[in-house]
């Protein structure tokens, strides 16, 4: 019994090793792609992106759920070039991850007129025609993507809705640049450089967590006051009825639920 636990705790013991050593070598790496611009740019020949237009993902319909496909280097410039753009525009897109594998994963919006953009927003229903999917807004297809999806997508959205609105200086008024991975904006004229918010800003929020539909759906049922549960916690609360978010919320979890129905 004693040499069966040893060899259970040995092997619970490599695979924590295991884990932390690609977590520790995953950060490294990203850390690298920030900081070294000739790094993430030769990323980026491997790498995979996310599409966006006007901050709303590409999605694709699969099954009652979306998928967000990614596209490599050369179908980008090639998708750039059918529409008449520049390669360079490229250069606004944002690093969002990687894999464990140390594929970068990178975020483009082609709806937004970034300072460092050479030509306008590209159309979007011909986008959406080339590409085969649509441009949805995140909030109303959020619950349906799969936990990685959802989790890089909401990075990439608030990632680049930043960029979007730090293009100058606070202090100068002078437009500023991102480095490569869009991990900073620096102003030129001072060099005061700017870092984006990718954590909880506890001072606008208490928490943040994800919830399943069954949660959501209970929540939507719950009447009266909130009652300690049996582990001493809270139930999450949702908006109030009048509310947009708690209309969103009401709407998504009916269609998710007629949706599960038998035909």
């Amino acid at each position: 019994m004693s040499l069966y636990c040893g060899i259970a705790f040995k092997r619970k013991l490599f695979w924590c090793y295991r884990l932390l050593s690609t977590y520790v070598t995953k950060t490294r790496y990203l850390f690298e792609l920030k900081e070294d611009d000739d790094a993430c740019k030769k990323a980026q020949q491997t790498g995979a992106f996310y599409l966006f237009h006007g901050l709303a993902p590409l999605l694709q319909t699969s099954a009652h759920q979306y998928l967000a496909p990614q596209h490599s280097l050369f179908e980008l410039e090639r998708l750039l070039g059918k529409f008449g753009q520049d390669a360079q525009r490229i250069e606004d897109s944002v690093l969002i991850g990687c894999s464990e594998q140390q594929e970068a994963w990178f975020a483009l919006d082609l709806g937004l007129d970034n300072s460092s953009s050479i030509s306008a927003s590209l159309p979007k229903p011909e986008m959406e025609t080339e590409l085969k999917g649509s441009f949805i807004e995140l909030r109303k297809a959020l619950f349906q993507l799969s936990a990685k999806d959802a989790s890089l997508l909401s990075t990439a959205q608030a990632l680049l809705r930043w960029h979007d609105a730090h293009q100058f200086c606070s202090r100068s008024g002078q437009p500023t640049k991102k480095n490569l991975a869009g991990s900073k904006r620096v102003c030129p004229s001072n060099n005061i450089i700017y870092y984006p918010q990718i954590q909880v800003n506890l001072r606008e929020l208490e928490t943040a967590a994800w919830f399943s539909h069954h949660e959501v759906a209970t929540a939507l049922k719950r009447k009266g006051p909130y009652t300690q549960q049996q582990n001493g916690t809270l139930p999450f609360w949702l908006p109030p009825k009048l509310a947009i978010s708690h209309q969103l919320i009401k709407e998504w979890v009916e269609k998710q639920t007629s949706s599960s129905l038998p035909a």
